[in-house]
């Protein structure tokens, strides 16, 4: 299939997908270096995510979103007592509201367990919400550590926790990358982006 990986990240979802023609959007230049040198045969562009979609949404056969989570985080009610006020970014709705009206493929859309109702029922899997236009059955986590901050207790230190975490996600970044623990812990768990792939029936254009 013809695969957009938009808001890529360094790739956890993609981790394991095989087999598939796939351009992935990321707009930090630093993290879609780490994206390429992971996934050399990707297509990789520093751009904005959003935008990309509206203007090439029509290329591809299937599509994975993971629009930014913070305004929506559930970290926000406390955030907000603290004085920090923002909006929810809506980027997130247009994205879904887009994609249900307008692309004929199969799509996903990402992102965490929102501190408003959301406006369309999502399904939950793992610690995550996603939006499809396709069945996923539900898959089971197992870990034993708490993913939002990667400790198993009080006592862990920094290189603990992303010893935790290289080793649940199976990536292990250079030491000379800023925020590695911030860019695994904003990762998709791998298994988890191959069993939501696993579930889109055939398209057109399938690599065979």
């Amino acid at each position: 299939m013809r695969i957009l990986n938009l808001y890529a990240g360094i790739g956890g979802n993609r981790k394991l997908w095989e087999g598939h023609e796939i351009t992935a959007v990321e707009n930090v230049p630093e993290i879609a270096a780490i994206y390429q040198d992971f996934f050399p045969n990707d297509k990789v562009i520093v751009a904005d995510a959003h935008q990309y979609l509206l203007e090439h949404f029509g290329e591809f056969d299937f599509i994975w979103s993971s629009p930014p989570c913070p305004t929506h985080s559930r970290t926000n009610t406390f955030l907000h007592a603290q004085g920090i006020i923002r909006y929810p970014d809506m980027s997130l709705w247009q994205e879904i509201v887009f994609l249900k009206k307008w692309f004929k493929g199969k799509y996903v859309v990402e992102n965490v367990i929102s501190y408003y109702p959301p406006f369309w029922k999502p399904q939950l899997l793992d610690r995550h919400y996603f939006w499809s236009n396709f069945d996923i059955p539900e898959f089971k986590v197992k870990r034993e550590f708490n993913i939002a901050n990667a400790r198993k207790s009080t006592r862990t230190t920094f290189k603990d926790n992303l010893r935790f975490l290289s080793e649940f996600h199976g990536i292990d970044l250079d030491k000379s990358i800023k925020n590695r623990l911030l860019l695994l812990r904003n990762c998709v768990y791998p298994p988890l982006g191959k069993h939501i792939l696993d579930q889109v029936p055939p398209q057109r254009g399938a690599i065979k």
